[in-house]
């Protein structure tokens, strides 16, 4: 039994953070997602959730377009080496590019309060 523990454990160490943190932010969330725009028109989703705590929504556009970057750098560098190895961070890559392009289409349709035209 004792070789289960560490599984249970870290299956359940990222979902207590992931509470932990909706705890911690549940006054904000009541007011924040009523402003933003949808990109897609659909209800609205957790579409921040990636980023963790960032001050702007250029600022987390900049930080996922320099992860995006450099996974493909390192799979660029790492093709020659190993190609196991690249096509093992293709799923991740497809992943950042995916989240990289929501997060464009939020920062676009959600402009900065001081940017906005009256």
């Amino acid at each position: 039994m004792a070789g289960w523990l560490p599984m249970i454990g870290m299956t359940a160490f990222p979902h207590l953070g992931g509470l932990y943190g909706g705890y911690i932010t549940r006054k904000e969330v009541k007011t924040w997602y009523p402003t933003l725009t949808n990109p897609h028109g659909g209800h609205q989703t957790q579409h921040f959730q990636w980023f963790g705590p960032v001050c702007t929504l250029a600022w987390g556009s900049l930080e996922i377009v320099l992860l995006t970057g450099t996974v493909g750098a390192t799979m660029w560098s790492w093709y020659p080496i190993n190609k196991t190895a690249t096509l093992l961070l293709a799923p991740y890559f497809s992943w950042l590019c995916l989240a990289t392009s929501l997060n464009y289409c939020i920062w676009r349709d959600n402009p900065e309060e001081e940017n906005k035209e009256e």
